[in-house]
């Protein structure tokens, strides 16, 4: 019985970040290019997150939710390429709830490390002008706007964790990388497709994108990221619902 020959893993990787975050990452640079070139500075231009979709409320709501599960698909597409070698690939990148205590500690403590010193360095891009104003919650105020906006945030976690560190990890690492190359290759990546938000956010990204890989490298656990991940959007979609207009206009 022959072999199975192992395919070469670089056209892999391209065809899977083709397909989602380095998609986002390439748009995202024409976007910031669009955006430094226009007449209007950085400082006095938006861009709004998770916006309406349609007038129409269940049509809209139709909309998100189908948007949401096929931005998921590449995701099954990452998990199921990763269990090639025989082995869970869940389990391969600690993706499951095998500890669940202690992933959403750790989750939880990673999502203050990087969420609150991230309100504050928005505030001071928007000071000195490298940060757009960010609309994080853009939909009317329907009765399924907060659970939208809560499966919006466990998309964005679940998509950028398991690709930009878990997938991408792995890959790099079996194709030779080095340890610090990998992490540079997973921050820059997703500080790419933050772009669109300003230099300010890219910068952000690229931080939180280096401690995200090293907790990864290390621990070899990809859902107390995405807890983290997760209660960083909550805390940024919801809350900006809640705030009052006072309070949005500072901000």
């Amino acid at each position: 019985m022959t072999a199975p020959v192992r395919r070469p893993l670089g056209p892999e990787i391209l065809i899977v970040l083709g397909l989602s975050l380095g998609q986002s990452g390439i748009y995202s640079l024409v976007n910031i290019i669009a955006r430094l070139t226009s007449n209007t500075p950085l400082r006095h231009q938006s861009a709004g997150l998770n916006t309406s979709l349609s007038p129409r409320p269940y049509l809209d709501l139709t909309y998100q939710v189908l948007g949401t599960a096929f931005a998921l698909v590449p995701v099954a597409l990452a998990l199921y390429l990763l269990s090639d070698s025989g082995k869970s690939a869940l389990a391969r990148i600690g993706f499951d709830i095998r500890r669940p205590g202690r992933d959403l500690l750790a989750g939880l403590g990673l999502g203050a490390l990087i969420g609150i010193p991230g309100l504050g360095f928005y505030l001071l891009g928007r000071t000195i002008g490298i940060t757009v104003n960010i609309s994080p919650a853009g939909l009317p105020p329907y009765w399924w706007a907060v659970p939208v906006l809560i499966l919006a945030a466990v998309k964005n976690a679940v998509l950028e964790e398991v690709i930009a560190v878990g997938y991408l990890m792995e890959r790099l690492d079996e194709i030779g990388w080095s340890a610090p190359a990998r992490t540079a290759a997973s921050a820059l990546l997703r500080g790419s497709y933050h772009l669109y938000q300003g230099i300010g956010p890219a910068i952000g990204n690229v931080v939180m994108g280096i401690v995200f890989a090293e907790y990864y490298r290390r621990r070899g656990r990809v859902m107390p990221l995405v807890i983290a991940h997760t209660a960083i959007d909550i805390v940024a979609f919801v809350g900006y619902t809640l705030l009052p207009a006072s309070w949005l206009a500072w901000l």
